[in-house]
């Protein structure tokens, strides 16, 4: 008998880096920022690489920005938000996503600014293993993506402008 070995796909993100496949699509995103009390904000765990990020995902076709964002929250979380502002535009070329499907695209990302109307946060245990409120002072020392690191910080700058990147 043979034994074929075989890598196992998982999703992968390049920031900036020269050994990033290239993408064949640039598929729209959202992501959300949503601060609750003392400080906190709601981040997800990703299952697939244990990473922590802001809830979000694409946008559907039929679906404007807004209500892929508060579908992506409700149903990475579950919680409701209300969504309130924007907070950046994140088109850089150099981040690129590999999907565990093999599709490999640029990260196109809107982030909006949210708050909670309800529910308790959970993880979908399909896309996140956890949701929680992070307080501002435990977030530096979360596994993060880099881009996710600059978006989480765009997120935490209340009263600036939307970053246009």
């Amino acid at each position: 008998m043979t034994t074929i070995d075989r890598a196992v796909l998982t999703r992968q993100v390049y920031f900036h880096d020269p050994l990033a496949p290239p993408a064949s699509l640039v598929a729209p995103s959202v992501f959300v920022a949503v601060r609750w009390h003392h400080g906190t904000l709601l981040l997800v765990r990703r299952c697939d690489s244990g990473t922590w990020e802001l809830p979000g995902g694409r946008v559907d076709v039929g679906e404007t920005a807004v209500e892929a964002a508060v579908r992506e929250t409700a149903e990475e979380t579950g919680v409701r938000i209300e969504v309130t502002g924007l907070a950046g535009l994140f088109t850089d070329p150099g981040h690129v996503v590999r999907a565990v499907d093999g599709e490999v695209r640029q990260q196109f990302a809107l982030l909006f600014r949210a708050r909670a109307l309800g529910g308790l946060p959970h993880g979908d245990q399909h896309e996140t293993s956890e949701a929680a409120w992070v307080p501002e002072a435990e977030i530096a020392g979360l596994p993060m993506s880099p881009p996710v690191r600059l978006w989480v910080a765009q997120a935490l700058a209340i009263g600036e402008p939307p970053l246009l990147t």
